[in-house]
């Protein structure tokens, strides 16, 4: 599949039939000391996409998947820990189209209130992503709604990959780009655009690590996720299409105790006033620890992936 020409296609359709739903989110360039980095020269990109319409990058490809395909009248339907059905949820709602949300146990009061103010239908059953999909796969056999994957579809992925190329267009190509992984939509469009001209690093917390395990197996399998980013980074298993393109074009992929997500996410908010969620904080806790460490000079760019979180979480 040509990636590059998929995301220039998901980009202009989004331009041309959803301008008034997507953002250009602000890409923020500090110093490296201004967040504890003490290697020399260091440049850090910021890409604030949790001020995305829907509060998180998964705006870009739920809406190109509700573009791309003709919309029955049973509407969309998608299982998600929160921010997939959030995103298909205004989406839907933007055109005018019903939406059913799926969602785990596990997802916080917080997006399933988002979900219902947006007027979606929200069934929440089964412990964690996977037992929300299985749910949402027999539902959608009924319903013959269309069915947005959270991460496992060409154009979700696609619209994700949009995310680097503006990047690209803001600021040029970064050195590095951290990002977090669930199930893969958000690598998968990014190191599909990016290639081998960025280095492109995985990042996941050691209760959910999915792409990790993989390459131990050598290729998808089962595990089991908890911690404090389940909600968001909760899938089971990388999807098949992250997979392909993580074997490609991925090389670094690491792994983060919860206890430095969570203080990189309090961090963001006491010293930056960033709202995010844990899985947005994934980038920042990888410099911070130093799990991850920049090259002298090196242009790093951290993606803040979303912000659907209680704010009395952050106190």
């Amino acid at each position: 599949m040509d990636w590059r020409r998929n995301i220039e296609a998901a980009a202009r359709r989004l331009h041309e039939r959803a301008p008034h739903f997507l953002r250009e989110t602000p890409l923020w360039k500090l110093s490296g000391r201004a967040l504890g980095v003490e290697v020399p020269g260091v440049e850090v990109w910021l890409k604030l996409e949790h001020l995305q319409a829907s509060g998180s990058f998964k705006a870009r490809g739920m809406m190109n998947r509700l573009l791309a395909n003709e919309i029955p009248e049973s509407g969309a339907i998608v299982a998600s820990g929160g921010n997939a059905g959030i995103a298909t949820a205004a989406a839907a709602h933007a055109l005018g189209v019903h939406c059913e949300v799926f969602l785990p146990t596990v997802s916080p009061e917080a997006k399933r209130a988002r979900l219902r103010a947006l007027g979606a239908t929200v069934v929440v059953g089964g412990e964690m992503y996977g037992d929300a999909l299985a749910a949402c796969l027999e539902r959608q056999r009924e319903s013959g709604a269309l069915l947005t994957h959270a991460y496992d579809q060409p154009e979700v992925v696609a619209g994700a990959g949009t995310l680097g190329r503006e990047i690209e267009q803001q600021g040029g190509l970064p050195d590095a780009v951290l990002v977090s992984v669930g199930g893969g939509g958000l690598i998968g469009g990014l190191a599909a655009w990016f290639e081998q001209r960025s280095r492109v690093v995985a990042l996941e917390p050691e209760r959910a690590p999915t792409l990790y395990r993989a390459r131990e197996a050598g290729e998808p399998v089962d595990v089991e996720v908890g911690g404090v980013a389940a909600d968001s980074l909760g899938a089971r298993r990388i999807g098949a299409i992250a997979w392909d393109i993580t074997q490609r074009h991925v090389r670094d992929a690491l792994l983060l105790p919860d206890e430095a997500i969570r203080a990189a996410q309090l961090w963001l908010w006491k010293e930056l006033k960033l709202a995010v969620e844990p899985a947005a904080a994934l980038p920042l806790a990888a410099l911070q620890s130093g799990a991850y460490v920049p090259r002298e000079g090196e242009k790093l760019c951290l993606i803040v992936c979303g912000a659907n979180v209680d704010p009395a979480s952050l106190a």
